[in-house]
Order: C-alpha cells, then structure tokens, then sequence
C-alpha cells in the first residue's frame, strides 16, 4: 500500500509542475507589463541615467520578456531570487525569514478549523431532524457569509478594544525576549521552558487563527453534517443496527470513517485559499509574515518579492491538493482497488 501510496503521490508531483510551470510564466509575463521600472528602483534616487541603463542591462531588462523569464529560472535554480528594492537585501533571505510567521499561522489557524468544523459537524447531526439541526445550519451559512478580514475587525473591536482580553499585534509582547532558532514561535517557546513566553505566543496567535479558522470552519461543518446523512442513507448502517451495534460505535466506527473523505478532499483543496487568506489577515493584525510582505511590496512594487510570495502561494496550494489525494487513498479502500 505504501508503494501504492508513493507512486500516487509520484504521479501528482508530476501532474502539477507544467501547472507550476504555467502559473510562473503567467505571474512573471504579467508583472514585466506593468509601468515599473526594477532597474530604476533598484538604483539610489542620485543615480544616473547611464547608471540606470547599465543596471538594466545588468538585469537582462533589455532583453525579450521570453529571454528574461529564461534568464529569472536559472537565477532560481541557483537560489537567487533577485534583490529586494524596498529593503536592499536578497528576497529568498528575507522571504525565508517571513515565511516560518506565515505558516503557524496557517497551520494553526487549519487545526482550529478541522476541531471547530469536525465537532460542529457531529453536533448538528446529533441533533438531526430537529429544530436544533436547522438553527445549527442556519448559523453555520450566517458565519460563511463573514469574509476572514471583517472577522478578524470584530474580534479586535470586541476581543482587543471593548473588552481588551487578547492582544492585537505582533507575534510577541514588545518587553519579552525569545530566541528564535526555528521561526516558528510556538516550538521555540516551548524549547525556551519558560511557560509565559509560550503562553504570549499562543495569545498574539489567538485572534488571527480564529479570525482565519472560522471563516473555514463552516465549510467543513456543512460537508461533514451533509456526508454523514448521505452515509446513514447505506445499506450497511441499517445492517448495523439490526445487529444491535450501538450509535455510538456505528457513528465512530464505520460511518465516520467514509463520511471524513469528503472532508479531506474539501481540506486539501481549499488550504490554499486559508493560506492566502493570511494576507489581509496579517495586515490587520500587524503581524510579521509573508502576507503582510506581500501586501507592503505591492505598494511599493517590489516585484522580486511579490514573484517569489506569489510562487510560495502557488505551490503551498498544489502540494495540498496531492496530499489531499493521498488521504482519500488512505481513507477509501475503494481508491486502492
């Protein structure tokens, strides 16, 4: 099965890089047209047209938009993302200083999602065929009409400014020092040993992951809710219980296990807007990630940083497609016939 496992995941791998392929010639294509000068901006203002021109030259920048893009692949290949214009130091450096911020958040944002959504599911379906189910759904399409963004605006007007419980900004209170050997605060709080850096983390964590989770979270609610009473329709759940299998164990046991697919599917396929959701999300809280990069490079139109968040974005969302795959794999027996 693990061979099986493996070729599957071999085959997706595949399936996506000319889709990898296409997205990059799209994003580079679109941001050579717009009226932006990389050369210029990369020059200190007091620099000098030849300057200018034997900097562009330099970059390739005279040279066909096929030429440059030939030109950006093999700089990749060689790790050189370019230099950034607004910070005047290499993107892949700065880019991989932002990105451990980015994805605990996300990560920890699709946790929450999955607990919130798989415990919503299973409440709303206990309570099938009552007026509770359908207040439970109601609910659930009046939190899916809540973008992330004005979410995470409630919460910092409710959590942060009426009733000040969690913080709004940052990663970290501005008095507490942590030593960050990972980028990933939550395990270098935990590898610190002190239990109020942890704690600090968790918190400044708090209201981005839920604004991001419950925006989520709906989604999977439904699909599981829906899943499962399509399951409970089969032949085999009627078998069950003339056997004299409790409730509990049919639900648990067998129907969960099939009615999850859908729900892992769903997971796989929409992370990658959860992870693109961090961009406003970042903004509003202040907190030092690839969104918030993203957004400051656009208005300053670093273009070397938005190629190369635009690219992390795409290939965050290609891989948890393939991994969403090989779940169903692993979850249907149907798929390993």
């Amino acid at each position: 099965m693990i061979r099986s496992l493996l070729w599957i995941l071999a085959r997706r791998f595949a399936s996506v890089i000319p889709v990898f392929i296409i997205v990059t010639m799209l994003v580079f294509g679109t941001l050579r047209l717009l009226p932006v000068d990389p050369a210029q901006m990369s020059m200190p203002p007091s620099a000098s047209i030849e300057q200018v021109e034997a900097k562009r030259e330099q970059m390739g920048l005279n040279k066909p938009v096929y030429v440059q893009y030939g030109l950006w692949v093999r700089d990749v290949f060689q790790g050189d993302f370019g230099q950034s214009t607004q910070y005047r130091m290499p993107t892949g450096a700065l880019v991989l200083e932002r990105l451990p911020a980015t994805v605990e958040l996300a990560l920890s944002a699709l946790v929450f999602a999955i607990v919130v959504g798989v415990a919503g599911g299973l409440a709303i379906f206990a309570v099938r065929d009552t007026p509770l189910e359908t207040a439970g759904l109601v609910g659930t399409s009046a939190l899916m009409a809540l973008p992330d963004f004005l979410l995470a605006l409630l919460f910092i007007l409710f959590l942060g400014v009426l009733y000040p419980i969690l913080p709004v900004n940052g990663r970290l209170d501005p008095g507490i020092t942590l030593e960050s050997d990972t980028g990933f605060f939550l395990i270098d709080a935990l590898l610190s040993g002190d239990p109020a850096i942890f704690l600090n983390v968790v918190a400044h964590l708090a209201l981005p992951v839920m604004a991001l989770g419950l925006a989520f979270a709906p989604m999977i609610i439904r699909v599981l809710h829906s899943s499962l009473v399509s399951t409970y329709q089969h032949s085999y759940i009627e078998q069950a219980r003339l056997r004299g299998i409790s409730d509990r164990k049919i639900l648990f046991g067998q129907a969960l296990k099939n009615a999850l697919l859908p729900v892992i599917i769903l997971v796989g396929t929409q992370f990658g807007g959860l992870f693109g959701g961090t961009l406003l999300v970042e903004m509003i809280f202040s907190y030092p990630g690839l969104g918030n990069l993203m957004l400051r490079s656009m208005q300053t139109a670093d273009l070397p940083i938005i190629m190369s968040v635009s690219l992390i974005y795409c290939a965050t969302t290609l891989l948890f497609n393939s991994l969403a795959d090989a779940g169903a794999y692993l979850i249907n027996p149907k798929l390993r016939a």
